[in-house]
């Protein structure tokens, strides 16, 4: 493999600095196959994706004034899953790669470092690994088109890329409600996996006028109403939604391209699920203006151009960085991460039951990923209280949803 290296991009900066034990910035994605999992063809399929996906093959290198990703010609390993998900994949000036590979059962698994990449890269990538895995074990699979774009196009730093230094700064949120209660001890998560009906839920979600988006939000919103304490309800609550910028902007790349939207509302007591998930609806279609979302990457990444701040050392950049994340958890109460939808080749299909998707936390953070009439949700849960989760699914199986559920456990 040849050497290189590579610039971080600057959601990868504060996911580097921010970092806690109970919250390693680690996602996990999951596909679930219809057989058990071979381990050698699993290793044999890991090795020609990392051949494939040079970018994946790198290791974190601490310089004077920035992080920065180097080639790492460490071989990828796949081991037997043993142990709770999302546990860390770096360690401070470790040379090792920045994601794992696991299997059990029917089950392969890609943990990810998330300075790496984000989910819709390491998506990507899992699938990558899934398909030559079926076509090693199926012959007949050998002869699949290959997956688009270019391994410059996958390199590709989107943040810097589209940065015109035009647009204007979007104006801050204030301070959301934050969840109650205790946290787990241990540095410990709770993680719960719901599959539910896409179906019925598209069929709720536009009963009620808003997208499937919406509509969740518009769920969770109320599920945490009914867990606020009375001389807290002036607050808003808040949801974190990450936006996938390559909705936005002709890009295939790898690496971190995202930025978050906060949807807020105040709410009395006396809104219904459909009012709450209008409004959350409205807020997403201005948020999620090409300008506004121009708006808000620009800002982000304006802070990166200054050029004084390059020559500022590393620990100082750390450190602020961990206070601006500070503040800006404050401005959030939970998050939602839509995935979209995963669409597979045709012939893969009959071999491949499913998806899934984690994600660390230190709140309340929940993914959604849907394949065929499969939507799963993936939620982690750094508190001992369910409460807000009993609401939720309260809430989807009044209104007629089929929810089934499942977790890990946890040391109380």
């Amino acid at each position: 493999m040849a050497e290189k290296w590579y610039r971080i991009d600057n959601v990868a900066k504060v996911f580097m600095a921010s970092r806690t034990r109970r919250d390693p910035r680690v996602i996990r994605l999951s596909c679930t196959l219809t057989e058990k999992v071979d381990p050698a063809l699993l290793s044999q399929a890991v090795k020609q994706a990392a051949a494939e996906r040079p970018q994946f093959q790198v290791s974190l290198h601490r310089g004077l004034f920035w992080p920065y990703l180097d080639t790492c010609q460490a071989e990828p390993l796949v081991e037997e899953e043993t142990d709770t998900p999302c546990r860390a994949v770096y360690e401070d000036d470790s040379r090792k790669l920045l994601y794992r590979v696991s299997y059990y059962d029917c089950r392969i698994s890609l943990e990810v470092f998330h300075v790496l990449t984000d989910g819709t890269g390491g998506l990507d990538y899992l699938q990558l690994i899934v398909r030559n895995y079926l076509a090693a074990k199926n012959p007949k699979l050998k002869d699949l088109p290959p997956m688009s774009a270019s391994e410059a196009d996958r390199e590709l730093d989107g943040f810097r890329n589209f940065f015109d230094n035009k647009a204007s700064i979007p104006e801050s949120g204030k301070a959301a409600f934050q969840l109650r209660g205790g946290r787990l001890p241990y540095n410990q998560t709770s993680y719960f996996e719901a599959h539910l009906p896409v179906k019925k839920l598209l069929k709720l979600s536009k009963e009620t006028g808003v997208s499937l988006t919406s509509y969740l939000t518009g769920l969770l919103t109320l599920s945490i109403f009914r867990e606020m304490p009375a001389r807290e309800r002036k607050k808003p609550i808040t949801i974190g939604l990450p936006v996938n910028l390559r909705n936005y902007y002709p890009s295939a790349t790898s690496r971190n391209f995202f930025n978050s939207i906060m949807l807020s509302q105040v709410l009395t007591g006396e809104e219904t699920l459909e009012q709450v998930a209008r409004v959350m609806d409205d807020q997403i279609k201005e948020k999620t203006k090409p300008e506004n979302i121009k708006a808000r990457m620009d800002s982000f990444q304006k802070l990166e151009e200054f050029k004084i701040a390059s020559l500022v050392p590393l620990p100082v950049k750390n450190l602020v960085v961990r206070l601006f994340t500070w503040a800006d958890k404050r401005k959030v109460t939970a998050t939602i991460s839509s995935m979209g939808i995963l669409k597979v080749a045709d012939p893969l299909k009959k071999y491949i039951r499913g998806f899934e998707a984690l994600s660390s936390t230190d709140s309340l953070f929940i993914t959604v990923l849907t394949y065929q009439d499969d939507l799963v949700l993936g939620i982690s849960s750094a508190y001992r209280s369910t409460n807000v989760l009993r609401n939720f699914f309260q809430l989807l199986t009044t209104q007629g949803v089929d929810v089934r559920l499942y977790a890990t456990e946890v040391i109380s």
